[in-house]
């Protein structure tokens, strides 16, 4: 399974980290834990490159890239 780097703007100023490998579980935790998060940008595990990135309104529709 693909590992993910995830950073997620959250409010107006706030930026917060994740690792994880399920995009979709991922955006149910945000809209419980951070109802005001913005985007999130995507980024290889390993390469460290960005892949994708997602908003409130464009959401991942997988769990993978």
């Amino acid at each position: 399974m693909k590992k993910y780097n995830c950073i997620v703007k959250v409010g107006n100023d706030k930026f917060l980290k994740y690792h994880l490998s399920d995009l979709l579980k991922f955006v149910e935790f945000l809209d419980r834990q951070w109802k005001d998060w913005r985007w999130f940008n995507v980024y290889d595990k390993n390469s460290k490159t960005q892949i994708a990135n997602y908003t409130r309104t464009n959401r991942p529709t997988n769990k993978q890239i």
